[in-house]
């Protein structure tokens, strides 16, 4: 009998049963992953890693296989709005039934082995896959690599999108020791395609010692735009006049590189067409990242926070949005590099408004107003009880042709696209 009847009581569970929120390593997750069997059939395998990216590269992926005609399971996070959206066959969420199903299936066999909310969901979306008999699993790490619970699978494509600074208590406080982490997804004569034009040494050095396939942006392949289109090509191949990616900003064009470069690694056991890859870059879907919704004042969504997806945000305002006047609905998690965030976006917003964030990782007003005041930003609003009253406030102070930017925090953007769906 099922320890539960519903996959919110599941999900609560879960978050308590594991003594560590995060716990980085495989021991535990590979020995349940055994004991599932979910290895004896070999799926074609894509594992996405990197600070930044990841979810713009599942996606275009996603995309592309589906428009060549494949099944697709694909596995993100976080989620946005509901927790089926981490895993998806043929870009649909799974149901509540499947998950609790595959959940069941899990606390079944796993014995007195805990796992965490992380490997759980892991574990249940290869099930799901294996039971939807998917023809290409897209995983994306969750934190780090090498010790990431989707690193039990052997791949037989490993992305990486770039490294940057961020989850400094986990994967270190430099860039070296987070790409030497990153790069533990990369495998032995497997193709590993590196996004990132200068990547630290130790990426190049862990592709080396695994003496995998290396494929890098600006050495195995480039892009160059033009008018409206763009072309893409590597040693064997040439791809022209490609309709803009579905994804605004110039690093879109560097992750739809990443992923043509990892599409065309594959054409032998994954063979699309170029028809499938131009759809696939023009039709992508994902949520929160320079997210538009047209009104009377735009609204623009993003969930970067940390100051590499920030800066590429700041730059696109920057193309895209000039002379406009910028309110943002503002909040971040206290663990992460607030400042930084702040010192590059405090020039391009003219007024601030702190949304508090139901959640313990958020950092504070009180902690929030002290960081403006030492980086000399004015025009801060703050003293609200909930986002909704922040949100109105910036409703009732925006002038025709003023843009709302609410970034900093997926937590936010989750906020915001649950109160419009009420709307």
């Amino acid at each position: 009998m099922a320890r539960f009847d519903s996959l919110a009581a599941w999900l609560n569970w879960q978050e308590q049963f594991h003594p560590r929120t995060i716990d980085l390593g495989l021991n535990r997750v590979a020995e349940v992953y055994r004991q599932l069997e979910l290895d004896k059939v070999k799926t074609p395998t894509i594992i996405v890693a990197g600070t930044n990216g990841k979810g713009s590269c599942i996606a275009f992926l996603e995309a592309i296989y589906l428009a060549g005609g494949y099944k697709v399971g694909a596995y993100t996070s976080p989620h946005i709005l509901h927790y089926n959206e981490r895993i998806r066959v043929n870009a649909q969420p799974a149901s509540d039934e499947q998950i609790c199903l595959a959940f069941a299936g899990i606390d079944q066999m796993r014995s007195n082995t805990s796992l965490s909310y992380f490997e759980f969901g892991t574990l249940a979306a290869l099930s799901i896959f294996a039971e939807a008999q998917v023809d290409v699993r897209l995983l994306e790490v969750g934190l780090g690599g090498r010790l990431d619970a989707v690193n039990i699978v052997d791949p037989d494509l490993a992305l990486l999108t770039t490294i940057a600074i961020d989850h400094v208590d986990w994967l270190g406080n430099t860039l070296e020791a987070i790409g030497r982490e990153k790069a533990g997804i990369f495998r032995t004569g497997v193709p590993a395609v590196i996004g990132e034009t200068s990547p630290p040494h130790s990426v190049l050095q862990t592709i080396a010692e695994k003496q995998a396939e290396l494929k890098q942006i600006g050495r195995d392949f480039n892009y160059q735009r033009h008018d409206g289109s763009w072309d893409w090509y590597e040693a064997g191949c040439q791809l022209r006049n490609l309709p803009e990616p579905a994804f605004k900003g110039e690093h879109q064009y560097r992750n739809a590189s990443a992923v043509l470069m990892a599409a065309t690694a594959l054409q032998s056991i994954l063979p699309v067409s170029e028809n499938a890859i131009r759809h696939g870059l023009q039709f992508a879907e994902l949520q929160g990242r320079y997210q538009l919704i047209a009104g009377e004042n735009n609204v623009l969504l993003d969930v970067g926070h940390n100051p590499q997806a920030v800066q590429n945000l700041s730059d696109y305002l920057q193309e895209m949005f000039v002379g406009v006047r910028i309110h943002a609905v503002f909040a971040m998690m206290k663990d992460k590099d607030v400042a930084g965030v702040l010192n590059i976006m405090k020039d391009r917003v003219s007024v601030w408004y702190l949304a508090p964030l139901k959640n313990p990782r958020a950092a504070s007003e009180d902690f929030m107003q002290n960081l403006f005041r030492k980086l000399d930003i004015e025009n801060v609003r703050c003293g609200f009880p909930d986002f909704l009253s922040a949100f109105d406030a910036v409703r009732n102070n925006v002038k025709n042709g003023d843009l709302i930017l609410i970034f900093g925090s997926f937590f936010l953007v989750s906020e915001y696209l649950s109160i419009s769906k009420m709307r």
